[in-house]
């Protein structure tokens, strides 16, 4: 095998590692495929972008990085969150000068110990993060701001993610009372070009405001929904495009008495959707749901509960017309128990897209919080910021029985990692008790992999009261995508190379 054929498969094995994306091997000359199974290899770079936390003087804003320890993962490598670069105008010629120089909002630390990091402050920035060799697998960092007062005041938490081309947020709202921002951040050297359309119960907003909207290069930039159609609406659905470069995205609600939280984009449009953990007090659960395709929707609504699956009364069903918003007020499905919402479909097997936004509390004492539709944990999924008090961590079993593991890392600020497995049977949700590294200090991380069984998703609930208001936020755990499937080159591929 000469040298370029070498060096073609190494591009391609690299190619793979860093981007995600399998490469193939190519057929033997003889027209036998000869190929190898593919391997899971740790991937080598990641991106997470943070939004802007929030621009309340009195917000405290805490950021937590996390490594899991992989294995094969390289032996070095760095990792970098900084706050997104902005243009420094010259105060005399009033030309541009450049991208000012922003010291690390954070430093991520060794893989299997978390580090923290504090965006509190006037106007704190979108962060931009990288990772590179050990520190990219599985990287995850969580921002959450607790707020004591005024609008969307509460606990408000997002993982950050990593930049796309296509976002849906089902769950928003224009109406009297709520405040919703589309954040978009672009982590590349050229600028990002988006378009945001929303949909109501009927049909697409027109509006030509959010079409073509520039992103510029290590920026952000924070979209009032409200500006993009004229008129109130209790709940809509929000789809993001990318025609050039890729950004992230996450949408900020804001309501003047029922708190505010970060709502992160759900999974794919799918015929079957799961959203888990859905808490066990809560007082008030709305689902929403859009059918982004040219078919209408009929889904049977079920609750994944402790003892198994059952159908909430009177919202057994729910019809969803091609290209609108539909949305059923469900109450207190839980009733006291752990649950999480299972849609599937009843006929045909139209796409959705789907969200839930959960109250707690009574009167002027109510907190929210989204739990959007998301994929199963898949090989491992991790959620960081959590303490010994306060988190609560769901995992459902919608299908078949599966076995668990689930570690919590070691703390912060000192304490040593342990792991418990569990068993959770088919069609049910069980809110667990997860376990806390002896010795604890500071925040730690919990690490889910599936052992055994069917598809297993998870939530994590961080809760934390505030004068009598049960602030809450929860985030889902989708895989972490920290390894890639690289098929094996074990041919001689110059034969390419002379057609």
């Amino acid at each position: 095998m000469n040298r370029t054929t070498l060096s073609l498969i190494a591009g391609a094995t690299a190619l793979a590692a860093v981007t995600g994306f399998a490469s193939l091997n190519a057929p033997a000359a003889s027209g036998d495929n000869t190929a190898k199974a593919a391997t899971q290899q740790p991937v080598e770079r990641t991106s997470l972008l943070c939004p802007q936390p929030s621009t309340s003087e009195i917000a405290e804003t805490a950021y937590t990085s996390y490594t899991p320890v992989t294995q094969g993962a390289a032996d070095s490598g760095k990792a970098e969150l900084q706050a997104a670069a902005v243009e420094s105008a010259d105060s005399a010629s009033g030309k541009k000068t450049g991208k000012k120089t922003v010291k690390p909002a954070l430093k991520p630390a060794e893989p299997g110990k978390p580090a923290t990091g504090d965006g509190s402050g006037a106007e704190p920035p979108a962060l931009v993060g990288t990772a590179e060799g050990k520190f990219a697998p599985g990287w995850t960092v969580q921002e959450t701001t607790a707020v004591a007062a005024g609008t969307g005041r509460g606990l408000l938490g997002t993982n950050c993610t990593a930049p796309d081309t296509e976002f849906w947020f089902p769950g928003v709202s224009t109406a009297t009372g709520r405040t919703d921002y589309v954040h978009l951040t672009n982590p590349d050297d050229s600028a990002a070009v988006v378009d945001v359309e929303l949909y109501g119960k009927d049909g697409t907003l027109k509006s030509t405001v959010g079409e073509g909207i520039t992103v510029q290069p290590h920026a952000s930039e924070p979209i009032l929904l409200s500006t993009l159609a004229s008129g109130q609406q209790t709940d809509l659905t929000v789809h993001v495009t990318v025609r050039s470069g890729r950004v992230g995205a996450a949408v900020q609600a804001l309501d003047d008495k029922i708190g505010g939280d970060w709502l992160a984009a759900a999974t794919d449009p799918a015929g079957s959707l799961v959203m888990p953990g859905i808490p066990k007090d809560a007082t008030a659960v709305r689902l929403v749901a859009f059918a982004p395709g040219d078919q209408d929707a009929d889904l049977k609504v079920r609750l994944a509960s402790p003892s198994g699956l059952i159908t909430p009364a009177g919202n057994e069903t729910l019809h969803v017309k091609a290209g609108m918003t539909a949305a059923a007020d469900l109450g207190d499905v839980t009733r006291g128990e752990a649950g999480s919402l299972v849609l599937t479909s009843t006929g045909t097997s139209a796409p959705v897209v789907a969200a839930l936004q959960v109250v707690r509390g009574k009167g002027s004492k109510q907190e929210m919080a989204f739990i959007p539709a998301t994929s199963p944990v898949g090989a491992r999924a991790t959620v960081a910021d959590n303490s010994s008090k306060g988190t609560t961590l769901a995992l459902s079993a919608p299908g078949q029985s599966a076995q668990v593991k689930v570690t919590a890392s070691a703390g912060s600020e000192g304490g040593t990692a342990v792991t418990k497995t569990y068993t959770i049977k088919g069609g049910t949700t069980q809110d667990v008790d997860a376990p806390v590294p002896a010795g604890l200090k500071g925040t730690y991380a919990l690490t889910v992999e599936p052992v055994s069984g069917g598809p297993v998703y998870a939530s994590r609930t961080l809760a934390s009261a505030q004068e009598g208001v049960p602030g809450f936020t929860i985030q889902t755990l989708p895989d972490d995508r920290g390894t890639v499937a690289v098929p094996e080159a074990d041919q001689d591929l110059s034969v390419l190379l002379k057609k």
